[in-house]
């Protein structure tokens, strides 16, 4: 079978029913097999050391920053932030705590308009042609409220996370790269990098990024 269409219907299984600890244990096991027959951990170098970090950042400027120049990523934030740009924060709580009870069940419209649009497909090609090391990838609208992902996330509002305010809350061009953290259940070390986007018609910040990555396959 293909390497594509075995990340695609690994993805696709995830999106639907086990979330992304099944789906990182899948890619990482392909992401291993792939690149190293003895891959060096993150957990050699240290994890959450200065190296572990720097080469995590260079990952994502060299590979996931190009992406953010996509029109119809833009386009995606750009009409939510126009709908989205008169909530209250009550408004706000109240449509996280509507996901939240949406998660994992049969009825999930919420999580739907989500997980299943454009720039969510997108997503899916570029996780499939990066050989197992992206496990995740969603981006938030000016409030920190989720546009699209690859698999539904936790919580609806990213806001008061370091993952927005560290990024869209900075302004231009910052990156926020979160600890590295050992995940017992995958048998795998993986870290969420975020950063701001731009609107390259205005200069100004209109969202931001998330990617989980395994470190163990990059390093």
């Amino acid at each position: 079978m293909p390497l594509f269409r075995f990340l695609a219907l690994i993805l696709a299984a995830a999106r639907t029913k086990t979330g992304p600890h099944a789906l990182a244990t899948a890619c990482a096991c392909l992401g291993m097999t792939l690149f190293s027959a003895a891959p060096v951990s993150a957990a050699s170098v240290g994890l959450n050391s200065p190296e572990a970090k720097l080469a995590l950042q260079a990952y994502f400027e060299q590979t996931i920053l190009p992406w953010l120049s996509e029109p119809t990523l833009l386009g995606a934030i750009r009409d939510q932030n126009e709908t989205t740009a008169g909530l209250s924060e009550a408004d706000v709580l109240q449509l996280d705590k509507t996901w939240r009870a949406q998660v994992g069940t049969e009825d999930q419209p919420m999580v739907d308009q989500v997980i299943h649009n454009n720039v969510a497909d997108f997503f899916i090609h570029s996780i499939a042609d990066n050989g197992g090391i992206i496990a995740e990838i969603f981006i938030m609208d000016a409030k920190g409220l989720n546009v699209a992902a690859s698999l539904p996330t936790s919580d609806y509002w990213q806001g008061d996370e370091a993952k927005f305010q560290q990024t869209f809350l900075v302004g231009l061009d910052a990156i926020h790269v979160g600890d590295i953290e050992f995940d017992a259940s995958t048998g795998v070390s993986q870290s969420q990098i975020s950063a701001t986007i731009t609107d390259p018609a205005t200069g100004e910040p209109i969202g931001a990024i998330t990617v989980g990555v395994i470190a163990d396959i990059l390093m």
